[in-house]
């Protein structure tokens, strides 16, 4: 365990929109398309459930690499291990007594795309390298527009959003995580991700 904190503790700087050595030469699109609801899930956890909307028309290789994770059953039993005050709730990467989970194969990253880190949306943790992600995700509990892709950070991919169950967010976002951790004293397990009909408007 003593191996994988540090790393954790990695993951957890960059995403509070720490450097990324990124290019300067990174130009957001001009016009945002809209999040699409084009498969949904139900996120089973021991706080309450869930439901994600998840884009793959706008991020095909983002959602499905979600989807992949889905399908294959990676997320049931699965944590959300790191909570970070009315910023982020990070989960997808380590099973129970922070077990490490290794995941498939880094994916490319599609934040250039524009769809901003608003509060609901979920999107792909990584490290300061730009195409790194793999199982990980976080659920931003507000605004994070300091995590989009600008002229000077390559930002972290939103591929969907909560559309039920935000209530279940912000309360996993207050669970006690002692004294300087963002890791719950009381874990907070993904009990099962499923498919289901998206919800009507």
């Amino acid at each position: 365990m003593k191996k994988l904190v540090p790393a954790f503790l990695f993951l957890g700087l960059t995403a509070c929109g720490g450097s990324d050595n990124d290019s300067s030469e990174i130009t957001p699109p001009k016009v945002v398309p809209d999040l699409q609801a084009d498969v949904c899930y139900l996120m089973a956890t021991t706080m309450g459930d869930i439901t994600l909307a998840i884009d793959l028309t706008n991020m095909p290789v983002t959602g499905k690499n979600f989807k992949d994770y889905v399908d294959s059953g990676f997320y049931d039993g699965t944590l959300f291990h790191r909570v970070a005050y009315n910023f982020v709730i990070q989960g997808g990467g380590f099973t129970t007594g922070m077990v490490a989970k290794p995941g498939n194969d880094p994916i490319v990253n599609e934040a250039d795309v524009g769809i901003s880190n608003e509060r609901g949306t979920i999107a792909m943790a990584r490290t300061t390298a730009p195409d790194s992600a793999t199982s990980q995700f976080f659920i931003n509990v507000l605004d994070n527009p300091q995590l989009d892709a600008s002229s000077s950070s390559y930002g972290y991919a939103v591929f969907g959003k909560v559309v039920e169950g935000i209530e279940i967010v912000d309360q996993i976002n207050i669970v006690d995580t002692g004294s300087n951790s963002e890791i719950p004293v009381e874990e907070v397990i993904i009990n099962s991700v499923t498919e289901l009909t998206c919800p009507v408007g």
